[in-house]
């Protein structure tokens, strides 16, 4: 053999994709580094069905995991030694000869050897696609139609999972370090950025709180009435997901702040809410709605002193088929339903209620007893007198989390749950932008036209005006009566015609030192739109436009357009990076323009991939640069604003275990209460990288190129 044949330049692989196809796979087998330098001197390769499988198996035990044999002491093997002349390696051994049959060219790219999931995630962008909530298998079946092939790929379906598996394995006890890093850049990025954790005296995690800025200075505006609800199975460690909530002026679901909680106690909840009144601006909120949890009860009495506390009606009416004999229930709900929501006056109610109660032999059930007792809790008469934006329960927070159920599973990590939330957060907030959007370049539809009309359709947002749309049709339903009349106040009786031979009475009562009217319906008070009774009495009185007393600004198109200022009277700035959105967005416009055009010409192709791989070195020795110069600094700061603290242990939770969306319903059909859908949550994969600091340059990447910052 000639000696030039026998030196081989290891970062020549210009031949690489002929060497693949040999029909064999092979591993590294021994070498020998420069104790000084640690460059390598000697590396030996065999084929990898060299040596034999010697282990013994145990007597009488059986394997769940049986593993097949490939060793067949195969001597094929290849070794190299480095020249210090030429600074090449030459060939020191060579075995050409197998004792096994070859692979054949079609299964080729199957040998282990020959895959390489890290080329093909590059191409595949998985971990990227994950969070979004795309599962592994659809992309790589994307990639092998672009590929021409699966044995194009370099990889398996297989090692695409094995990769996730090893990524998940190796962030072990790194998740709330990872986390505690990415709510620090955040926090660098924006001051308005807000975040709180606590610990155990192990130091592990058992508290965390945060909110960005976009969720604090939507408090500002929206943060009159919030509601509170926990819920389970969104992470590996069994702690429970604490949204707090709001509705915009469109009466879309908008997240305020989150929590994680390890426990739900009343110390757990006290702290929350004091997180929660450090980060928002502005006062405490004026209500907060809630299911029955004791713990939860005492803390709000605690944290929240000046807050009304509202339980959930819906909760309430869900339980009663667990509660109550189902015959009795399914022949009596709708009487019980009507006395809830029908009835306006407390007077009313308790009559109605204890003569339901006495027909159906229901006086000594202690449930029922017991929900009778917090009656001015959730009972509609008792709290339509303070403002609820029109939200009777906390159901609200169940339709957020069936939107929030597709992103979470109950295998992510901290930092998996966080970045996904983001991604579902991001597409909430695109339809709040959306809206807002509809509301400054459309005008709705006129059904009256009315001055009123007009004049409620410039100020307030679509989803509002239509319901007082609803209102003031609805209203020329109504008959006024006045039944008492003095100098301080007349009183109206409002007879709305249903349907034929149907008809609801209201009364509404005219202040008139005050210059107000109200109803004993309270739409007005609970839900900030006028009533269609409170209408008709207007339209009675020829008023011919909506009087600034019955408008709420919190849903007119300008709710939002105030500066917003923390206690520390710091400017809480809705800050989003648009240079990097812009140049990310026009680098692949290019992009996209040149490969489609290179790919028609096999030279036109061969051009752009030269370049590509110029400009590639050129870009990795900038950031090389720049790392080396900004490391240390970075790492200084970014360990200034962080505390370590290590990954929670498994929580277990109270009895309830409510999963996300996954609560029984009343079956409108069969008008009853069927048994909880055994529905799982969707799973999604675990993508994490290794390394921390590479890991955390991806994460910012996610959150940079998301349209709103992570909350």
């Amino acid at each position: 053999m000639d000696e030039n044949a026998r030196v081989w330049d290891l970062t020549d692989s210009s031949d690489a994709d002929g060497d693949e196809k040999a029909g064999f796979s092979i591993r590294s087998h021994s070498s020998k580094k420069d104790r000084l330098t640690g460059e390598i001197k000697r590396k030996e390769y065999v084929c990898s069905k060299q040596g034999t499988y010697c282990r013994p198996e145990a007597e009488g035990r059986v394997r769940k995991r049986r593993r097949v044999k490939v060793r067949q002491d195969c001597k094929a093997r290849i070794g190299v030694v480095k020249c210090p002349e030429s600074n090449k390696y030459s060939i020191s051994l060579f075995e050409e000869v197998h004792n096994h049959s070859l692979t054949t060219p079609d299964k080729v790219h199957l040998l282990r050897s020959h895959r390489d999931v890290r080329e093909s995630r590059k191409a595949l962008k998985i971990d990227r696609l994950g969070v979004v909530n795309i599962p592994t298998h659809p992309p790589v079946s994307n990639l092998e139609v672009q590929a021409g092939g699966m044995e194009n790929i370099g990889c398996i379906n297989k090692d695409f999972y094995d990769w996730e598996m090893n990524m998940r394995t190796q962030l072990l006890e790194h998740d709330v370090e990872l986390l505690s890093e990415h709510f620090g850049a955040e926090k660098r990025k924006n001051e308005s950025f807000y975040f709180k954790m606590e610990a155990d005296s192990s130091g592990r995690l058992t508290n965390l709180f945060w909110a960005d800025s976009t969720s604090r200075r939507a408090y500002k505006f929206y943060g009159d009435v919030i509601v509170f609800n926990t819920t389970y199975s969104t992470n590996r460690y069994g702690l429970v997901f604490s949204p707090l909530i709001g509705v915009s002026n469109h009466g879309q679901t908008i997240i305020l702040a989150c929590a994680f909680l390890s426990k739900e106690t009343t110390e757990s909840f006290v702290w929350l809410f004091d997180q929660f009144k450090n980060a928002m601006p502005g006062p405490p909120p004026k209500m907060i709605i809630t299911d029955y949890d004791a713990a939860m009860t005492k803390a709000i009495v605690q944290a929240l002193p000046t807050t009304y506390h509202r339980l959930c009606v819906w909760h309430i009416l869900n339980k009663f088929s667990e509660k109550v004999n189902p015959p009795t229930l399914r022949d009596r709900f709708s009487n019980l339903n009507a006395c809830i929501w029908e009835i306006d006056t407390t007077i009313e109610f308790e009559s109605k209620w204890l003569t339901l109660i006495t027909e159906n032999g229901l006086n000594d059930h202690p449930w029922l007893s017991s929900i009778y007792d917090l009656r001015d809790k959730w009972v509609p008469a008792y709290v339509k007198h303070v403002f609820s934006a029109g939200m009777s329960s906390s159901k609200q927070p169940e339709s957020s989390h069936a939107f929030f159920k597709p992103y979470v599973s109950r295998k992510n990590s901290l930092m998996d749950f966080v970045v996904r939330f983001e991604r579902g957060l991001a597409k909430q907030r695109h339809e709040e932008l959306y809206a807002d959007h509809v509301d400054r370049n459309e005008k709705p539809a006129s059904l009256l036209e009315t001055s009123m009309e007009t004049q409620v359709a410039g100020l307030y947002t679509k989803a509002l005006y239509q319901k007082f749309q609803i209102e003031e049709l609805k209203s020329l339903k109504c008959f006024l009566q006045c039944t008492t009349s003095d100098d301080r106040q007349r009183v109206y009786k409002v007879t709305e015609r249903i349907k034929p031979g149907v008809s609801k009475v209201k009364e509404v009562v005219y202040d008139v030192s005050a210059d107000l009217a109200s109803c004993s319906c309270k739409h007005l008070e609970f839900c900030g739109i006028p009533c269609r009774h409170v209408l008709a009495f207007l339209k009675h009185e020829q008023v011919e436009y909506l009087p600034d007393k019955y408008l709420l600004k919190r849903w007119m198109q300008r709710a939002k357009s105030a500066l917003v200022f923390d206690c520390d009277a710091i400017k809480i700035k809705d800050h989003v990076d648009r240079c990097v959105l812009m140049r990310r967005s026009t680098l692949s416009k290019l992009a996209i323009t040149l490969i489609d055009s290179a790919s028609m010409s096999e030279e036109a192709g061969k051009l752009l991939l030269e370049t590509l791989q110029g400009v590639q070195e050129k870009i990795e020795s900038m950031g090389q640069a720049i790392g080396h110069a900004q490391g240390s600094g970075k790492a200084v700061a970014s360990d200034s604003q962080t505390v370590t603290l290590m990954d929670p242990l498994r929580v277990r939770v109270k009895g309830k275990e409510k999963a996300m969306g996954k609560l029984k319903r009343w079956c409108t059909e069969c008008s009853s209460f069927p048994g909880n859908n055994d529905d799982t949550t969707q799973s999604m994969p675990n993508t994490q990288s290794s390394p921390i600091l590479s890991l955390m340059d991806e994460f910012d990447i996610y959150a940079t190129a998301s349209s709103h910052p992570v909350l």
